[in-house]
């Protein structure tokens, strides 16, 4: 008998051990947790509706990252979310980064977030929490980029955070925390707008400062200490000595190195500095790594030809396989010069690696030098869409028309994130086929998304360094230079039409020598009523004719000249769904009608083979930034 039990106790610890997010009856525990985390907010825009307490696997909900079959990111970033936030957040023991800033959660932060080891990045900024911070904070041994700034924490800064020695950054700025502050081993530590640690007489200007910068012992104006006068003479005497023997050696360092250099260029040699090899300069910033060039020079096979995945105007792609046999995409940045300083340069990567979707490229880490600026992405096993819209595999397309419409509508939510959802809010400017990439799923993945930006960063919305590929390009944005979200829709719109005939834009009239036509041949077809004529030859008859209409109406809608005309990311994503369409594409036909002809109407109403063809700008079919 006891060994009946002892052998069902050992089955049991196999079972858990083999499954460890599943109870014994098959639920999944982090569905539970998540489940649990949704009930205790208040979500007014519908942000987790496919949450589903009957699903056995959330990586497929919204909002929601996986890394090897369990929940590694929680971003629920912007979405008006109020409410409070579970203690069940510490059952999802395989998390890495959560991301809850810009809501209106409020509460206090749960004790059990101590639970997440991996967790790596915390940002929890512009909300409502209150009460004070955990003390089990301290436990997140892994933690390196943490924020908590722009809401309502009181009482004092938890000891325990100096137990955490992989900070990076820590932004404790505008509560209300009081008392002395904790030596915070952090590359940037922020905690100005705390009245009761940033008063009328603190030394420190509370700015983001380095922690051991910031006094620790508080005094009062008029207050000084006169017990050691008598040695003054004595110390300065001393200090002044060091201070010159530091500076004479340092001149001398100097002068020696330039004499190496001055001799060095006379004889035309290169120099190569490089850091020490048992330095280790592989860097957590936030969830991102920083990598060696060293690194990925070697991962590429010293940036072998051969491992070349695409060229354009941002730099150039190649394949490479790190150190621990992980396969990556390495985009060797060929505008760096325009990037700024590397401050500014880790800045804006900062910001574009918090834009968390699973239909947005996840940027792994960069690398960052004097004459180089590398990105680091994870490898698309199937490539982009442009590479696989002609393909035959079998004697079939290697898309067919599901899949096609499967990749419209991940697009398009990828789009409307970007737009409408991620803070800051992000423009792609260069939306094509060649820039959608597809995941081991065929899952659509918008890249690129944050390159425009980057390396822009000194312009407005106005620049007149134009981005994109001709045939994609809105009329306004080639004239004016002048980017907005709607320059984006237009090259969705295209993208749809991409899809739907199977060819590049810009290939195509290529053989008939004709320019940007595609758009314009589909127009004429749609109003002759020959919508067969413009599908894709591989798919012959296998696609659903409702389903093409309301596409090509779709593309249509983002397509017009006018740009204030097109449709919202959010209102293409609800049209794909079928939801809305009729009653948006009725508005445009009458609004065609009643809108009175002038000449500048007559401007937008012209081809867009011919707005090419005037276009001062351009001279003939081009790609600006090509494929990835």
């Amino acid at each position: 008998m006891e060994f009946k039990v002892l052998g069902g106790l050992l089955f049991l610890g196999l079972v858990l051990s083999t499954s460890a997010t599943l109870s014994p009856s098959g639920v999944n525990y982090e569905v539970v947790a998540l489940m649990a985390i949704k009930h205790g907010l208040n979500d007014p825009h519908n942000a987790l509706e496919n949450w589903d307490i009957n699903s056995v696997d959330p990586c497929s909900w919204g909002l929601i990252t996986c890394s090897e079959g369990s929940v590694s990111t929680l971003a629920l970033i912007s979405q008006g979310l109020s409410g409070t936030l579970s203690p069940s957040i510490g059952n999802l023991s395989n998390l890495q980064s959560v991301l809850l800033q810009n809501n209106a959660m409020s509460g206090p932060i749960p004790a059990d977030i101590g639970k997440l080891d991996k967790l790596q990045t915390l940002d929890l900024s512009n909300n409502k929490f209150s009460g004070g911070i955990p003390s089990s904070v301290g436990d997140l041994k892994n933690l390196n980029y943490l924020r908590l700034n722009n809401n309502s924490f009181s009482g004092p800064c938890p000891e325990s955070l100096s137990n955490i020695h992989s900070l990076t950054l820590v932004d404790l700025s505008y509560n209300n925390l009081s008392g002395s502050l904790p030596k915070i081993s952090a590359r940037t530590f922020k905690f100005v707008g705390n009245p009761a640690i940033c008063g009328p007489y603190s030394r420190s200007n509370c700015s983001a400062l380095s922690p051991e910068l910031i006094p620790f012992t508080p005094y009062a104006p008029g207050v000084f200490d006169f017990s050691d006068q008598s040695h003054s003479g004595t110390r300065n005497h001393h200090f002044a000595i060091i201070l010159g023997l530091t500076i004479g050696s340092v001149s001398l360092v100097i002068f020696v190195l330039g004499l190496i250099l001055w001799w060095r260029y006379r004889h035309n040699k290169q120099i190569f500095f490089d850091v020490n090899e048992q330095y280790d300069t592989t860097i957590f910033l936030g969830h991102l790594k920083k990598y060696s060039f060293k690194d990925l020079r070697a991962a590429t096979d010293h940036f072998n030809a051969k491992n070349i995945l695409g060229k354009g105007g941002f730099g150039i792609v190649y394949k490479g396989c790190l150190q621990d046999g992980t396969v990556v995409a390495v985009k060797r940045l060929t505008d760096y010069n325009n990037v700024g300083g590397e401050v500014q340069f880790q800045t804006e990567v900062q910001m574009i690696s918090l834009a968390v979707h699973k239909n947005i490229l996840r940027l792994h880490g960069y690398c960052s030098t004097e004459n180089e600026r590398i990105l680091v992405y994870p490898y698309m096993s199937n490539g982009s869409v442009a590479s696989r819209l002609t393909e035959i595999v079998n004697g079939k397309p290697a898309l067919d028309w599901p899949m096609r419409k499967r990749i419209a509508l991940g697009a398009a939510r990828g789009l409307l994130y970007l737009h409408e959802q991620c803070d800051p809010k992000i423009i792609h400017r260069d939306v094509k086929a060649a820039n959608i990439l597809l995941d081991e799923d065929f899952e659509a993945v918008v890249g690129d998304f944050g390159l425009a930006k980057l390396l822009d960063h000194q312009d407005t919305h106005v620049t007149t360094a134009v981005r994109g590929t001709v045939g994609h390009i809105a009329p306004e944005y080639l004239s004016t230079g002048q980017s907005s979200q709607k320059t984006d829709v237009f090259g969705y719109g295209i993208l749809l039409l991409e899809l739907i005939t199977g060819e590049k834009a810009l290939d195509f009239g290529r053989a008939t020598n004709q320019k940007g036509v595609m758009l314009d041949w589909v127009k004429k077809l749609h109003e002759e009523g020959k919508l067969s004529l413009m599908v894709a030859r591989g798919l012959k008859n296998s696609f659903d004719r409702s389903e093409l209409e309301e596409m090509v109406k779709v593309a249509l809608l983002c397509t017009q000249f006018d740009p204030s005309q097109r449709p919202k990311m959010s209102e293409i994503v609800r049209m794909l769904e079928s939801e809305g369409l009729t009653e948006k594409w009725e508005a445009s036909q009458s609004n065609k009608i009643d809108t009175p002809r002038t000449q500048s109407s007559d401007k937008l109403l012209q081809r867009y083979s011919d707005y090419i063809e005037d276009s001062s700008l351009i001279l003939e079919p081009m790609e600006l930034s090509g494929p990835r």
